[in-house]
């Protein structure tokens, strides 16, 4: 399953329901969710964790709007539109959480 985050991890609980239930499969963070993946936030240590059962990804034009391209976590993936569109045929099933 894909799971689709576009919460910032500080905005509410998105981020955390679904790492709660996200069990394998993927995680992409969009839109205000790229916070979660870069260095220095709040969520640092719940992204790391994530990557043990979970694909991360993060949506780079997103990325680079918000100006963080360059604190970008290790382990985490980042993928242009095509990308994005590429995880939605690969995965049967999606989830975006609000």
């Amino acid at each position: 399953m894909l799971h689709i985050v576009n919460k910032s991890p500080t905005d509410g609980t998105a981020l955390d329901s679904a790492l709660r239930l996200a069990r394998s499969g993927a995680l992409l963070l969009i839109e205000d969710g790229v916070y979660a993946a870069a260095q220095g936030n709040p969520a640092q240590a719940k992204i790391r964790d994530a990557l043990g059962r979970l694909k991360v990804y993060v949506l780079a034009p997103d990325l680079e709007a918000r100006g963080m391209a360059d604190r970008l976590l290790d382990g985490v993936t980042s993928v242009d539109y095509g990308g994005f569109v590429d995880l939605v045929a690969e995965h049967p099933n999606c989830q975006s959480w609000l």
